[in-house]
């Protein structure tokens, strides 16, 4: 059996039960999972080992690499340069990187960009998986690029393209990165253990990652699955996992805890306040979670409600029972969300990854537990 450390209350018992039922028979290494409700941390569990031997246990200050639950970071973030009016999301997006709107892109909205209905999900053709190290190459040959499909007609995930995209439109806004806006406002003001690009400082921290044994499934390949997930090019490769680690790549490469995430994720749960500061109005609240497109994803096998960088829970389910639930999951198992009528928002990561790009039921089954808990 494995130790369970952390906070839990005797009302949320089965959460815990779940959480060690989650390490039976192998299905976990090492993971954590963190409520937070009314900006309160009810529940903060953690158990396993965070290296590969067994030998390092996986406790409070173990980093994971989140992929693309990043990706509600991201999302919140752009949403704050919509609340202080310096970015709109339904002005085009070469209204702020005038190089983006060649090749029939002229004309898509940030709005459009962030709810994956850009059209470049991936490079066609495909590059070299090296070409993402190289940040201005990367935005070079997406600006080029022309769109998949119809800009606006229907969601195609975007994995890692969305990130340097927005990122970009981000810089040129605030002039700071991603990264560096995350690190001066939320890292250094409050003390989150959260970071985009994250340095050789913190390598010490970080959980060693247990790939899948098996391929997530995609459905049927066609050429946006195959320039979204499957092409050399379709991920960051060719360089070290330090060199990765180090990259501010918003959609991918997100490290964190699950306490700080859900932390974070709290923002959305609470309204718009993160402790007793107000970090977003209710009106960009509405904007930024908001239904802006619903469908059958051109990428992943879903039909799937996107908001502006958050993944709804319309149809789904993967965060809880209540359709207005949001959050963004990543690759392998870890995901975050935030329920802004429970005022709840709760996160889990893990070591151990699966082939689940959503819906993972090991945290599924966690949050399932949290409300029959409530």
């Amino acid at each position: 059996m494995v130790e369970i450390s952390g906070i839990c209350p005797d009302r949320f018992a089965k959460v815990k039960d779940a959480f060690a039922e989650n390490f039976a028979g192998g299905g976990e290494r090492g993971a954590r999972f963190s409520v937070v409700v009314g900006g309160e941390t009810v529940l903060d569990i953690w158990g396993g080992a965070a290296d590969r031997d067994g030998q390092k246990p996986f406790d409070d200050r173990t980093l994971t690499p989140i992929f693309s639950t990043g990706k509600a970071v991201m999302a919140t973030l752009i949403a704050r340069l919509v609340d202080k009016g310096s970015l709109d999301y339904e002005l085009p997006v070469a209204h702020y990187w005038p190089e983006f709107g060649e090749n029939g892109k002229s004309r898509i909205t940030v709005g459009q960009l962030i709810s994956h209905q850009g059209g470049l999900p991936g490079f066609v053709p495909a590059q070299d998986p090296s070409i993402w190290f190289d940040v201005q190459a990367t935005l070079a040959a997406l600006a080029k690029q022309a769109p998949l499909w119809t800009p606006g007609q229907g969601s195609g995930y975007h994995p890692i393209t969305g990130g340097y995209m927005l990122g970009e439109v981000f810089r040129r806004v605030d002039g700071r990165s991603l990264g560096t806006a995350l690190r001066d406002d939320f890292g250094k003001k409050y003390g989150l253990d959260l970071m985009i690009g994250t340095p050789d400082s913190e390598e010490g921290r970080i959980a060693t990652m247990q790939k899948p044994t098996s391929a997530p499934d995609l459905g049927t390949i066609d050429k946006i699955k195959q320039s979204a997930f499957l092409d050399k090019g379709s991920a960051p490769a060719g360089r070290g996992s330090g060199d990765w680690r180090r990259m501010e790549i918003p959609s991918a490469n997100a490290h964190g805890t699950a306490l700080a995430l859900a932390q974070f994720m709290g923002i959305i749960a609470s309204g718009g306040y993160f402790g007793k500061d107000r970090i977003l109005s209710v009106t960009t609240l509405g904007q930024a979670t908001r239904e802006r497109v619903y469908g059958q994803d051109r990428v992943l096998p879903y039909k799937l409600s996107w908001a502006a960088g958050y993944l709804r829970n319309r149809g789904i389910h993967i965060y809880g029972p209540n359709d207005r639930a949001l959050g963004h999951s990543g690759w392998g198992g870890s995901c975050a969300m935030a329920d802004p009528d429970r005022k709840l928002s709760a996160a889990y990561v893990m070591n151990k990854q699966s082939s689940y790009l959503i819906g993972d039921p090991r945290p599924v089954k966690l949050i399932d537990a949290v409300y029959k808990s409530l």
